[in-house]
């Protein structure tokens, strides 16, 4: 079960804690494809089925920052902030550690690693996001995502 959050002190208190996971995700082809036309960034290592299977990874991998962008799906499936607002302030540490083959299955795992009332009186948390392949040791991506909750 999620944690939920409805005020500042809760989540101030949380700082150091392990927020839970998302459901797991199939990375499909077709999302890579769709995320390829949306950003014309058409490498065969992402689009090209046949090609890709000749080489480093044997098969398609997502684009490393399809794999980001997904983050902010799984945000709300590892926590929930009862507020009147919240911005996304942007990230920090972004790694890539192991590339997602096509049709794996990927899901966030969410730890609260920082959190500070600001001067306009929100929250700014630090929740660091580990995006895990399924059966495999290292993760796709680390990401320190920032975000500002107003109460």
């Amino acid at each position: 079960m999620k944690p939920i959050f409805e005020s500042t002190e809760s989540l101030l208190a949380a700082v150091g804690q392990t927020l839970g996971s998302s459901d797991w995700l199939t990375m499909t082809q077709d999302r890579i494809n769709t995320f390829a036309d949306a950003t014309d960034d058409h490498q065969w290592i992402h689009v090209d089925p046949v090609k890709a299977k000749e080489g480093p990874f044997g098969a398609c991998i997502a684009h490393g920052y399809l794999t980001l962008s997904l983050v902010s799906r799984f945000l709300p499936e590892i926590l929930e902030v009862t507020m009147k607002m919240g911005v996304n302030y942007g990230c920090d540490k972004v790694r890539f550690p192991a590339p997602v083959p096509v049709n794996s299955r990927i899901r966030g795992v969410g730890q609260l690693v920082a959190a500070e009332v600001t001067k306009d009186g929100g929250v700014q948390a630090t929740i660091r996001v580990t995006v895990e392949i399924e059966g495999s040791e290292r993760p796709a991506c680390v990401a320190d995502t920032i975000s500002r909750y107003y109460f």
